[in-house]
């Protein structure tokens, strides 16, 4: 069976983890590594585990471990629900993928920033998952200051689909099933 590893790439409020469930949802055999849930459960139940500063280690343990038993135990595809803002972090990652013989996907949340400010403003996504900043809003902002998004390119991946637009989505979504299936 063909594997695949389908990478969300975006800014905070894009979009990526409602999309990912759902590709999960519809996708037979496939597992959405989600780092915001790993986070938010090591600060619910080993608060004093979790640092002040610096890299959450621990955190990238547990994603580390529950990816490499998907990876070597299971025949499931993996959906990457992260921002995955860097290039060389994403070039990194999708390696780790192509060496053990995956397909790769790279699906692009490029929606405006005024409407990711609206999203962030009506939202009430659990706060519990932030440790160096104070809000999503100043999520953001520091992603959009500090210059940490790089553009996805064509030769990144297998396979590139860019959303622009929110009425875009599905479509989207069914372009990568169809290519999952196919």
């Amino acid at each position: 069976m063909k594997r695949f590893v389908i990478m969300m790439v975006g800014k905070t409020h894009s979009g990526k983890t409602s999309f990912a469930k759902e590709l999960e949802d519809r996708v037979e055999q496939a597992v959405m590594i989600d780092q915001d849930t790993h986070a938010l459960f090591l600060q619910n139940n080993y608060q004093k585990l979790v640092p002040k500063t610096g890299p959450n280690d621990l955190k990238h343990a547990i994603t580390q471990t529950i990816v490499d038993y998907t990876v070597d135990e299971t025949d499931a595809h993996l959906i990457l629900s992260n921002a995955n803002l860097n290039r060389s972090s994403r070039t990194r990652l999708l390696n780790y993928y192509l060496d053990r013989g995956f397909t790769s996907i790279i699906v692009y949340f490029d929606l405006p920033e005024s409407l990711l400010r609206k999203r962030i403003a009506i939202g009430n996504r659990d706060m519990g998952i932030l440790r160096t900043s104070s809000s999503f809003e100043q999520v953001l902002d520091k992603q959009l200051r500090i210059g940490k998004v790089e553009e996805p390119a064509a030769d990144e991946a297998d396979h590139l689909f860019v959303i622009r637009e929110l009425n875009n989505v599905g479509h989207v979504l069914y372009k990568v099933i169809n290519t999952i299936q196919n």
